[in-house]
């Protein structure tokens, strides 16, 4: 096979523990190994190590579930929790970007992604970076006679000397969410982990430690990670328009967060995807250690969900559906 463009070497990394994210591991390095056989970098899955951030050994332990992962050609990276743990589990993806080997072009994956399509054909451009626009205006949420959307943003703009009226989509009107630089974070990239990583951590701690005051309004948990994120990616030249659409989150890539939402909502491809890489013995004997994989894709449930939604007339808010998965009995994470 003729090796991957140059411009398409990077390494693929993604956040992995104990409990639901080391299964997610299995089906996200068994979907890269199956639908992209033109990827040459390395897959890391970065590992959280025993500290006093955590109360309980964050390490993957169960040995089978490593060993497939290293089978899928995994590669275990061990990093230290400093700054958040258990308490901010989400920072995990902040702090472990400094354990990627520094000037290497990486793109981060949430664990809870599939890969549908060939990776290397996304033509990532690594000195503009980006993240998912596959979100909804979750953060922030205005409150009666507090700042609006405007003010909170130009506030973190302003604090970290970035320019914010380059930042904005003036397509969008004035004080609508879409307006304003805002990301899904499962998934970013950039030629360098290390400057990344460090920018993201610097304004993770200053706009929880020392918030602007227009935030104090703002919970930031759990939505810390992005409303740092878009600063980050507007500080190093990147933005919304980077990368084409319909890739990533779209043919190439599925974030489906849990799995009842993906038989509810997405496309037949990505089913088809799961449960062929779900099916190997080796990979059903670990997943069905976990329950929601167990009843969701081996033992029917999963089909019995995807019957209960029209994919062309789907409620506008997730909320909706996720509601109805639990009123019907199929809430399972």
């Amino acid at each position: 096979m003729a090796e991957a463009p140059e411009r398409q070497r990077f390494n693929l990394a993604a956040v992995v523990q104990s409990g639901r994210l080391q299964y997610e591991a299995v089906l996200l390095a068994a979907s890269l190994r199956d639908m992209s056989p033109g990827f040459t970098g390395r897959l890391l899955l970065l590992e959280p190590q025993p500290g006093p951030l955590w109360p309980n050994d964050p390490t993957v332990s169960n040995k089978a579930t490593r060993r497939l992962l290293e089978s899928l050609g995994a590669e275990f990276v061990p990093f230290e929790s400093r700054h958040f743990g258990h308490a901010y589990p989400y920072g995990n993806k902040i702090e472990a970007l400094a354990a990627l080997p520094e000037g290497e072009n990486f793109l981060f994956l949430d664990t809870d992604t599939l890969i549908t399509g060939e990776l290397t054909e996304v033509p990532f451009d690594f000195d503009r970076p980006t993240a998912s626009l596959r979100r909804e205006g979750t953060w922030p949420r205005l409150e009666l006679y507090g700042p609006g959307y405007g003010a909170i943003w130009k506030s973190l703009y302003d604090r970290f000397g970035l320019d914010y009226e380059s930042s904005l989509d003036r397509s969008q009107p004035d004080e609508y969410w879409q307006r304003y630089l805002y990301f899904n974070a499962g998934f970013f990239f950039y030629r360098d982990p290390q400057a990344f990583g460090e920018l993201f951590l610097r304004y993770a701690l200053a706009i929880r430690d020392t918030p602007p005051r227009a935030l104090e309004l703002q919970s930031l948990d759990p939505w810390l990670d992005q409303v740092a994120l878009p600063l980050v990616i507007h500080a190093l030249g990147g933005g919304r328009d980077t990368l084409p659409p319909g890739l990533m989150d779209g043919a190439v890539t599925c974030h489906y967060r849990v799995l009842p939402l993906l038989y509810a909502r997405e496309g037949d491809r990505a089913v088809e995807v799961l449960e062929r890489v779900a099916a190997p013995q080796p990979v059903k004997k670990v997943l069905k250690q976990y329950e929601p994989m167990l009843r969701m894709i081996y033992q029917g449930r999963g089909a019995k969900v995807r019957a209960m939604f029209d994919r062309d007339n789907l409620p506008r808010k997730e909320q909706a559906i996720r509601n109805r998965l639990k009123r019907e009995g199929f809430w399972m994470r």
